[in-house]
């Protein structure tokens, strides 16, 4: 496992292997009805799965809807070999998806025309997009894969394909922190035909979110870069770069960045939709 260095950004990627036997078996894994930390040395090489239609591709899933946990989406850690990917890479045409490379290159071709990802790239997949992934390079390139099922909305159309670099989108600072917590927003916040944001996070060493937050955005947040202690409904868990997290709707949240460089991560929620309601049958 380690990390891709980008102009002084840092993306972790795994690699798999095994823990050699006289390794203890005491972890920070932690699965509860509220929240999940999915550390890195959990993702081996045992614990990966392949998917149809994928060659020389293996990938970790850490999240899926399930009763109990992720309710919105699912979450995967592509790693394809050199020569690898896929002509039909997902099966559901009312799919939307986003890919974040953090290791090697990617090129990614929707509606014929190709792109070539390198570590930081966002790529956003509409819905009903003809695309392909392959991998062309000589080392597995290794990406984020976040796939939700869009919600169309009467009166507002699909969005468009989104791809660009990290490095050329600015932050935008929250008010009253100086600058130390900041979001990389690829989407407009404001562009109702988005449903889902995939940012990225930034803490300067010692910076907070300074209350719980509680609201009703699920979250997945897999960490980039540093380390941090991270509240997670009642519990102080410390997390550092390759470590994941699912958050239920309304699990409090907040956290303190441990230094000594920056603390980063990839942050999934779903927004822009009312909330849908339980009927009785026959209603």
């Amino acid at each position: 496992m380690r990390d891709t260095t980008i102009t002084g950004r840092s993306y972790y990627a795994p690699q798999g292997g095994l823990p050699p036997q006289t390794q203890l078996l005491t972890d920070r894994a932690v699965f509860t009805d509220a929240y999940a930390v999915i550390p890195k040395g959990v993702m081996s090489d045992i614990v990966t799965s392949c998917l149809p239609f994928w060659e020389e591709t293996r990938c970790w899933v850490l999240s899926r809807p399930l009763s109990g946990f992720a309710e919105t989406f699912s979450q995967y850690i592509m790693e394809v070999g050199p020569g690898g990917g896929s002509d039909r890479p997902e099966p559901d045409p009312e799919a939307e998806g986003v890919l974040f490379v953090v290791e090697g290159e990617l090129t990614v071709t929707l509606d014929g025309e190709a792109r070539r990802l390198k570590p930081g790239w966002y790529g956003f997949i509409p819905p009903a997009s003809d695309w392909q992934v392959r991998n062309l390079g000589a080392v597995p390139a290794r990406f984020h894969w976040i796939r939700k099922a869009y919600e169309r909305v009467d009166g507002i159309d699909a969005p468009e394909p989104i791809f660009v670099d990290e490095a050329d989108v600015a932050p935008n600072p929250m008010p009253g922190t100086d600058g130390k917590w900041a979001t990389t927003r690829f989407v407009d916040p404001a562009d109702m035909r988005h449903d889902m944001h995939v940012t990225v996070v930034t803490f300067e060493p010692g910076a907070v979110i300074p209350f719980a937050e509680t609201h009703v955005m699920e979250h997945g947040l897999y960490v980039l870069e540093g380390k941090a202690v991270y509240r997670l409904n009642q519990d102080w868990v410390e997390v550092e770069a390759g470590d994941y997290m699912w958050l239920r709707a309304f699990c409090p949240q907040a956290c303190y960045a441990g230094g000594p460089g920056q603390f980063r991560y990839l942050l999934y929620k779903d927004v822009n939709r009312h909330m849908k309601l339980g009927r009785a049958k026959g209603l």
